[in-house]
């Protein structure tokens, strides 16, 4: 099973790369907020106000969104059938939510860091410098938490937060359920009666 098959799975029962740092900057962020402007049915006048005034703060620095972004497209990168979790605005969705629930804010930062101070210390450069190899050697050793040394402890735990905040950014968007082939609710068609249900109980002449 491949990553994007296991954050898959993960996605369908939570359900409920590099990226450029230009494809961070501020113009995509402003976008991302003017998406959020428009209200949405079912929220009310006070979340709607609140909603649009988060979109419009701005939490992680380039740098620390543009890892995020990285991050995330090792986890969910593009198929055949779908973009990246970058496609899917998942580091949009990530700086959304830490300004949402404030809780995310310390670890997310903080192991952002941590990741950065690691691959100082083995690479000599932070993780957004280092090659694809590298970062995916880096990755490893905190993606897997039954396979993590205790040392790891911190960057297991950065890990899983950000894995499931890209499940669910990825799967609650456009994207990402047209990728899991979910369609919604469709009125059924009824045909009447199967053409072999008749005949085995000889209703076949009274239907003619």
């Amino acid at each position: 099973m491949n990553r994007r098959d296991s954050i898959k799975a993960l996605g369908l029962a939570a359900a409920g790369g590099a990226l450029l740092l230009d494809s961070c900057s501020p113009k995509e962020a402003k976008q991302g907020a003017t998406a959020v402007g428009d209200k949405l049915p079912g929220v009310t006048d006070s979340e709607h106000e609140r909603n649009t005034k988060l979109a419009e703060e701005r939490f992680f620095t380039t740098h620390e969104l543009a890892t995020i972004g990285v991050l995330a497209d090792i986890i969910i990168p593009a198929d055949e059938t779908s973009g990246s979790a970058t496609d899917a605005g998942v580091p949009e969705f990530i700086e959304f939510m830490a300004k949402d629930i404030p809780t995310y804010q310390t670890p997310m930062r903080g192991g952002l860091k941590w990741l950065d101070v690691q691959c100082q210390r083995r690479y000599g450069q932070v993780f957004m410098q280092c090659d694809n190899t590298q970062q995916l050697q880096m990755v490893d050793e905190i993606a897997y938490p039954a396979k993590a040394k205790p040392e790891m402890a911190q960057g297991v735990a950065f890990f899983n937060l950000l894995r499931n905040l890209t499940a669910s950014g990825f799967f609650t968007s456009e994207m990402g359920v047209k990728d899991i082939g979910y369609v919604g609710n469709k009125p059924g068609v009824w045909d009447g009666v199967p053409a072999d249900v008749l005949d085995a109980h000889g209703f076949k002449s009274a239907w003619g």
